[in-house]
């Protein structure tokens, strides 16, 4: 945008909420190699706030609940349905990472590929229907 300054500290960190988070936590975990960060618990079994890491990358998850965020924030209807945004996120090794993913119970939507841009990946969806691309291109190289 004309007259502002390029933010070159800026962050993106999606953000997503679970039906049962505690069980995505460890889902999460296990089929895409996230790792626990900060596991904040809430009332009745929820997580009130997650932050699983990635090599310098994280997401941030909580349980679908309607509290002031969470009223605004839509779960997938399911396991196969729409979504309005999914995250990419690169790999080193996309064969090895998709090999952990469909071992680890991820539904594979679009299965591993090289891309005509380069570099190669394949599209997954966790239990509750969040989708993500996991490929080794990499915008920033």
């Amino acid at each position: 945008m004309a007259g502002h300054a390029k933010d070159t500290t800026a962050t993106i960190i999606p953000g997503m909420h679970y039906r049962d988070a505690p069980a995505a936590v460890e889902r999460l975990c296990a089929a895409f190699g996230f790792e626990k960060g900060l596991v904040v618990p809430g009332p009745n079994g929820t997580i009130a706030h997650a932050q699983l890491k990635f090599g310098n990358g994280m997401v941030m998850l909580g349980s679908a609940v309607e509290d002031n965020f969470g009223q605004m924030v839509k779960v997938p209807d399911g396991p196969d349905g729409k979504v309005t945004q999914s995250a990419y996120v690169v790999v080193e090794d996309a064969d090895a990472h998709y090999a952990m993913a469909a071992a680890g119970g991820a539904k594979i939507e679009i299965d591993i590929h090289d891309e005509d841009y380069g570099g190669r990946g394949y599209s997954a969806r966790d239990r509750e229907g969040h989708l993500r691309y996991f490929g080794t291109y990499d915008p920033w190289a």
